[in-house]
């Protein structure tokens, strides 16, 4: 039995705030800055948004695109780290403000940057037992980050929603197969009741990232008996602007292959949201039967990898909502103090 995602939705905030911008309210090198990230702009919610509003946006964005209804979705899972409640579901207030009926599953996930993915996997996991006809995946967050420290050019705000099912001629894209790999490496971390995460900067890079994402890639792409030139598209978790421009050459990706999905230069790191965004770029350029390889990375540390491969049904759906493009495009630049005013913070 085929299972894959019959609908998809994205949604990135308006607002904007520059690197330049941030560097001058913190007194940093914005030139020292920019070459170490690779970011221009980032995304920022406005003071009436938080994951959640952003997860239903994106979410009824998917339903538009599965042309289902809402009460036909049995499960719901969200992942993010700035659920706006420590003790109350993400989940069950997206569901009910898309309409979902009551006798559904529903859970929130936490890990890091891959909770999104997480819920991905949940959901086609329900699904493919037979324990739920649609599951709703969300990947959503406000990404949070002291005004002082280097996350703070890099923590922007967005996500992005999957309905999973498995009706052949619903299908945009198979999922044909996904699998993860975890370790416990401690890069990043915010404890209970602490405001900002923190990092260590010697486990970001190769003993995070890196190699976690290259152990990822080069497992499933051997499991299926691929090679990276068999892959249309590539996606990976996009902390900053450097490192997937740096995972994808040493695996021997190409240009062609990770720049459509590559957003954050100009959003920032979505965190939940980061390479789910990306997937759904992809998906709202995407020819029918072209495979897509994503792979996702969260801090603490994990990958979840899925390959993808588009149906023709894929092109009648890619206008029905508004695509990722549409959401960069539409922006609006603020000052980085005026966004931090109202979170009562002195530089």
């Amino acid at each position: 039995m085929p299972v894959g995602i019959v609908g998809y939705g994205a949604y990135i905030p308006c607002y904007r705030t520059t690197v330049q911008d941030i560097a001058a309210a913190t007194n940093h090198d914005v030139k020292k800055i920019t070459a170490s990230l690779a970011i221009k702009e980032k995304s920022i919610p406005g003071s009436d948004e938080d994951a959640i509003t952003i997860g239903v946006e994106a979410s009824k964005n998917a339903l538009l695109r599965a042309g289902i209804a809402a009460q036909s979705i049995d499960a719901v899972y969200v992942g993010s780290e700035s659920h706006p409640y420590v003790v109350k579901p993400s989940s069950t207030i997206i569901a009910a403000a898309c309409g979902i009926k009551i006798n559904y599953k529903a859970a929130d996930l936490e890990f890091a940057c891959k909770g999104g993915t997480a819920a991905l996997q949940v959901g086609m996991s329900m699904v493919k037992a037979g324990m739920a006809t649609y599951a709703l995946a969300v990947g959503t967050d406000t990404a949070q980050a002291n005004p002082q420290d280097i996350l703070a050019y890099s923590a922007g705000a967005g996500g992005a929603s999957f309905i999973v099912g498995t009706s052949a001629e619903e299908l945009l894209a198979t999922i044909d197969d996904t699998l993860s790999l975890s370790s416990e490496t401690p890069d990043f971390w915010r404890r209970s009741l602490q405001k900002y995460p923190e990092h260590v900067g010697r486990f970001t890079a190769e003993p995070g990232y890196f190699s976690h994402v290259q152990k990822t890639t080069q497992a499933i792409l051997q499991r299926n008996n691929l090679q990276p030139a068999d892959c249309d598209y590539v996606v990976f978790h996009q902390p900053n602007g450097r490192f997937p421009v740096v995972v994808a050459h040493r695996l021997g990706f190409t240009k062609e292959q990770y720049q459509d999905g590559l957003l954050v230069s100009l959003i920032g790191n979505t965190y939940s949201g980061s390479s789910l965004l990306g997937l759904t770029a992809v998906l709202d350029i995407a020819k029918p039967h072209q495979k897509i390889l994503l792979v996702s990375y969260g801090s603490g540390s994990g990958c979840d990898a899925f390959i993808l491969t588009t149906t023709p049904a894929l092109a009648a759906k890619q206008q029905r909502a508004p695509t990722t493009g549409k959401y960069i495009s539409r922006k609006r630049f603020i000052s980085y103090a005026t966004y931090r005013r109202p979170c009562d913070l002195v530089y």
